[in-house]
């Protein structure tokens, strides 16, 4: 018995487990006749790991193009993807492999095709006809930089500009360059002794093609004849140019120019502009020049045939409009709006009916590609109301801090979010259909519904339709409304332990079945919210102050002198431990002056309106402790069963009763282990060194090692990420930030959200070379040992429990699991009168590293949830109330009808392993150590296939998911590289197969690691490409088709083709044979055998109808055959008769 203990207190100091003593042996044989009944029916060929579909909107975009007969609108970027999108859930994202930035797109109208042109000097033409796009060529030239591009309508030749000012040109079927080539030096004037600039503009005139006009940067324009190669007009001008734009008739062009202005040029009179307008300027008398305004960066010139032309411009505004939002003009015959737009505009587009250049242009809409936002004005109503976006592009309106992910949600949940959302919805919009319509939707394949959950930097919550690789946006929660709002930095003194975005949401908590919710925000305050259909009218907010705080005699004061001594919290029963509940703080500062039982924000105390949807329950805030601020929440855990939240940080952990509004635990995370706390936390803490007692540490024969095995960078990032993400400002904490004068009102140190999470802020930094915590001071920072997972189950507490109870599951950062005992009183009004008793169990379980995650498993292996209530309303008839108190809240967990011999087992997962340990034994019957050299950001315990696993995002970069309960590795995937907190942050699995993470500040990416999902994935993506037919083009007439006064075709063949122009030099442009262009080549997330079997059976039939072809084919050469003699018979018989003896 000696030797058994000896080994168990050395396996839990040194952390050797490789290989296990006899006495775990023992234990692993006394469980295992159990263990052998589960069959585990997931094998590594269920698992495969693809991108499925990337929501939101393209991260800083800067390219737009649009096919205006497949009615499809194509963005770039300027991390080089490319999204595109059709109708309402139909879209596309592609990426080039280069990351060069996208500086133009050009469709090949009605084609399924899209040339790219890159930063990099790359063009790239991509096949839409395919359910994934690729690349089916590429060119990248060598001596010249590309600076504009121009295909015409029904062509195959592009023209491309260049920085050195000349024009090449690429035949896009086989994407080689031809040897005709216009010069700069051509064509510019021969006396002119200066570089015109680049190539800025290129377009053919509309009713002759023969005819190509070329605008270079300096203010030049030259109308170049491509048959005779020379210089027909020039038209120069003092003020650069930033585009031009043909009127259909092609007796006229417009230029946009850096001054503001806008030049209307006759083709035929090049000496002066016939018309030069300011759209901006103010008119100055004596005829003088207007002042000149910002550059106009682009402007549209469209025609109809109804009424005046639009003139569409960007830009333009007068230099004394300091503070004024970025603008589109519209001018129309003698008005002039100005549309305001909330962000910068990148390009525009005006949506014609025709694609032909020489028709009336008939402009219904424009396209505005904003920074961060994707406008569509109606031109044809008045006002020029907006569309009404029905694409999911404002997942960044305010910043994601977090998010969360449910698969399999109650079918009824999706409706109910819908239709208290519905109410949201903004009104004026157009009532015109969404012009970009083209493709079509996917096959869904999949029955179940998908919720995504996001928390912004605002305060708000989101809740997303993410069903069927589709997003829409169900309903909107803004939590800061339940706060007063400070008009002025004056009025904050409270909310400064945050920089900025004090109600940010941190960590979510959702019960999906009861519809409760909870969340945590970084002003260390909770917020518990229940779902009604009914708007009521709260006249006092529920509120709970919580005096959570780590033992004060463990700090040191920089000055040496002790701190002063504050009582202890001690356990739920203590009424010091709760501040009286009250709205305005019961008081605001301790006698010496420090700041005490303040929260950080202040709630309303005026009654609150709540319209239907998520109303509040109770607000619960952390206030400060003499003088030190409440530490940011790390954990959060709702039951709606049990009516009870509970909430831990590195100060301790708190558990709140939220149906009778009272504080049932508050304790520092030392005072949980009661007398047997494991860690020698000397020389700070009062308490002596304690030796691991046999009798509680339960499992020592499978303990692992303490948080100081690993290496100073990886605590860095693991303890940032679990104590709640958050930095400090310029590196580490010292401990001169703590307040040295008593009567200092603020604390020099403050908190805030990650920059990365923050898009506008340029990240130098993202080596993780950070601070340990934000919420560490001159405490040693291991003994701050933080609640890290939170579970409430109804299961065995302690081994000699023979039936199961409601309780709750506690880990933390140094990698234990404590066990906490709730007697929950009777159901119906009992509930509500009776308090809940809440005690520590003793049972104490160790792992390596923080605990992430936990769940239980009943005897068959399939997983235990936590008990739960269904959603009712919760305010309804009296009659419907007494049914209520009689009814129990349904547990759904499986122990409470089991018999009383049958066990559970417990999944643990770690940022270093994972444990499964039987119950209530508590041995430990499984284990896996996940790595060894990285640590787990994310684990989840996840069904898939009727079937559940552990599935695992570790920081090295590689996806990992583990049987249950015997841990054998399934995949091992190497996917991303942790770069920045956001993933970290945002990175979550859910049930069948499904995971996503934010990849930008304003997009989601989902994968799938299931390979059914992959599978069907090709089947479930929409189509780009659909067979429309290209409108007939615009009818010359009949005294223009007589006196040729129609468009003039040009036969581009003859002048561009190789015969004609010969070859163009090898060392301007390298030709790459793209990698894409057969969709079953390109499928690889649609399984490779599948399309191996597609590809066998298409041969095969390939095959078969080749072997009719050739019997018909030799039946017709037959039949041919005995024609011809038959014939030539009939010609012999009759050839000397005359014609009246036939």
């Amino acid at each position: 018995m000696r030797k058994f203990n000896i080994r168990k207190v050395l396996d839990g100091l040194t952390a050797v487990s490789a290989v296990a003593s006899a006495s775990s042996a023992a234990q692993q044989q006394q469980a295992g006749n159990r263990e052998t009944e589960i069959q585990e029916t997931l094998q590594s060929e269920h698992f495969q790991l693809c991108k499925t579909v990337r929501h939101g909107f393209p991260y800083q975009p800067s390219a737009l193009a649009f096919d205006p007969v497949q009615k499809i609108l194509a963005i770039g970027t300027q991390t080089g993807a490319l999204r595109l999108f059709g109708r309402p859930g139909v879209e596309c994202y592609c990426q080039h492999d280069s990351g060069a930035a996208v500086i133009q797109l050009q469709f090949l109208i009605n084609e399924g095709a899209l040339v790219s042109a890159l930063a990099d000097d790359t063009l790239h033409l991509w096949n839409l006809r395919q359910k994934r796009p690729a690349i089916l060529h590429s060119l990248k030239f060598n001596r010249e930089r590309i600076t504009f591009c121009h295909l015409p309508f029904q062509s195959k030749w592009l023209y491309v500009g260049t920085e050195r000012g000349n024009i090449h040109i690429v035949n896009v079927e086989s994407f080689t360059l031809s040897g005709y080539v216009i010069m700069w030096n051509k064509a510019i004037e021969l006396s002119s002794k200066s570089h015109p600039g680049p190539v800025v503009h290129i377009s053919d005139n509309p009713m002759d093609e023969g005819k190509l006009l070329i605008g270079f940067e300096s203010g030049t324009v030259v109308l170049w004849d491509l048959k005779s190669k020379k210089a027909d007009y020039r038209y120069t001008h003092d003020e650069a140019i930033h585009s031009v734009a043909w009127h259909h008739e092609g007796k006229q062009f417009i230029c946009s120019h850096s001054d503001g202005t806008l030049t209307i040029w006759n083709v035929k009179s090049p000496t002066k502009p016939f018309q030069t307008i300011t759209p901006h300027g103010k008119q100055l008398k004596d005829g003088k020049k207007p002042e000149p305004c910002k550059p106009i960066l682009k402007v549209e010139y469209k025609t109809t045939r109804a009424g005046e032309p639009f003139i569409i411009l960007s830009g333009g505004l007068s230099y004394d409009t300091v503070g004024r939002r970025p603008c589109l003009t519209v001018m129309h015959g003698k008005s002039t709006a100005v549309l305001e737009m909330d962000y910068s505009i990148v390009d525009f587009l005006t949506l014609c009916e025709t694609p032909y250049p020489n028709d009336f242009q008939e402009p219904y809409a424009v396209v505005v590609l904003l920074e961060k936002d994707l406008v569509l004005i109606d031109l044809a109503q008045n006002g020029y109301p907006i569309f009404e976006n029905p694409y999911p592009l404002t997942i960044h309106e305010s910043p994601v801090t977090c998010c969360e992910y449910f698969a399999d949600c109650p079918v009824d949940l999706i409706p109910a979010l819908y239709s208290v959302g519905a109410r949201q919805k903004r009104q004026g919009y157009s009532k015109k259909e969404w012009p970009i319509s083209g493709g079509n939707w996917g096959v869904i394949t999949q029955s179940y519904s998908e919720i995504i959950i996001t928390g912004h930097a605002d305060g708000s919550i989101k809740f997303w339709d993410a069903s069927a690789i589709t997003l829409q946006v169900l309903y909107k929660l803004k939590t800061a409304k339940v706060f007063e709002k400070s008009r002025n930095k004056d009025e904050r003194p409270n909310t400064d332990i945050v920089d900025e975005d004090p109600y940010a949401i941190q960590i979510i908590s959702w019960c999906a079945e009861s519809r409760m919710l909870c969340i945590a925000g970084v002003s260390a305050h909770v917020i518990i919210y229940r779902f009604s259909k009914q708007e009521v009218t709260t006249e006092v907010i529920p509120m709970l102050e919580v005096r959570l705080l780590y033992e004060i005699n463990d700090v040191e004061t920089p000055d040496g002198e002790q701190a002063p001594p504050v009582p202890t919290p001690g356990t739920g029963s203590n009424p010091q431990s709760i501040v009286p509940q009250s709205h305005p703080s019961t008081s605001s500062s301790s006698s010496d002056g420090l700041r005490d039982n303040v929260p950080c924000l202040k709630v309303k105390n005026s009654p609150l309106k709540q319209s239907p949807g998520y109303q509040i329950e109770l607000v619960i805030q952390l206030v400060w402790v003499s003088g030190e601020p409440p530490q940011q929440i790390t954990s959060l855990a709702i039951n709606s069963a049990y009516g009870l939240v509970v909430f831990g940080n590195c100060n301790g952990i708190a558990m709140v009763d939220y149906l009778q509004k009272t504080v049932l635990l508050n304790l520092g995370t030392i005072e949980l282990y009661g007398s047997n706390d494991p860690y020698r936390r000397e020389p700070r803490s009062p308490r002596k060194t304690r030796q691991p007692s046999g009798g509680m540490l339960t499992v020592a024969s499978c303990m692992c090692g303490l948080s100081n095995l690993y290496s100073e960078s990886v605590k860095k990032l693991r303890t940032s990420y679990i104590t709640g993400l958050c930095d400090i400002n310029e590196g580490t904490v010292v401990p001169e930030d703590r307040c040295k004068s008593p009567t200092s009102a603020k604390m020099s140190r403050k908190l805030s959200l990650p920059t990365e999470l923050k898009p506008d802020l340029d990240v130098k930094d993202n080596s993780f070379s950070r601070s340990r915590s934000s919420s560490v001071t001159s405490i040693d920072k291991e003994s701050r040992e933080a609640i890290s997972a939170l579970h409430f189950c109804e299961t065995f507490t302690r081994k000699a429990d023979t039936s199961p109870s409601p309780c709750l599951w506690v880990g933390t950062t140094l990698g234990t699991v404590l066990v906490i005992a709730l007697n929950l009183p009777p159901g119906g009004e009992q509930r509500l009168l009776q308090p809940v008793i809440v005690s520590p169990s003793g049972t104490i379980l160790r792992l390596k590293g923080a605990i992430l995650r936990m769940a239980f498993l009943d005897t068959t292996g399939s997983l235990v949830p936590p008990a739960h209530e269904t959603w009712r309303e919760h305010y309804e008839d009296k009659d419907e109330k007494e049914k209520a108190k009689k009814r129990r809240p349904v547990s759904v967990s499986p122990s409470s009808s089991q018999e009383i011999s049958e066990n559970q087992y417990a999944v643990i997962c770690s940022e270093k392993q994972a444990k499964v340990i039987s119950l209530p034994s508590q041995n430990c019957i499984y284990k896996q150590n996940i790595t060894e050299t990285s640590f787990v950001l994310r684990g989840d315990i996840v069904s898939l296939s009727n079937s559940i696993c552990l599935a695992c995002f570790c920081a090295n970069g590689h996806i990992m998911t583990f049987s249950l309960p015997s841990l054998r590795p399934l995949l091992d995937v190497y996917y991303l590289p942790l770069t920045n907190m956001r993933i970290a942050r945002t990175f979550c699995f859910t049930d069948n197969g499904q995971a996503l993470y934010l990849v930008s500040p304003t997009e989601i990416q989902r994968l799938t690691y299931s390979q059914e999902t992959c599978e069907n994935l090709q089947e479930m993506l929409g189509e780009l490409f659909t067979l429309v037919e290209t409108p007939e083009a615009p009818n010359r007439g009949f005294f223009k088709g007589l006196f040729g006064g129609g468009a003039q075709s040009l036969d581009r063949e003859e002048l561009f083709g190789e015969s004609a122009s010969g070859k163009a030099s090898r060392s301007l442009a390298q030709h790459i044979p793209g990698p894409g262009g057969i969709e079953g080549v390109k499928g690889a997330a649609s399984g490779v055998v599948g399309e191996l079997a597609r590809a066998r059976l298409a041969l095969d039939e390939r095959g078969q109808k080749l072997g009719e072809l050739e019997e018909k084919t030799a039946a017709m050469l037959y039949s041919a055959d005995s024609f011809s003699k038959h014939a030539h018979e009939m010609m012999l018989k009759y050839k000397d008769k005359k014609w009246y003896q036939f």
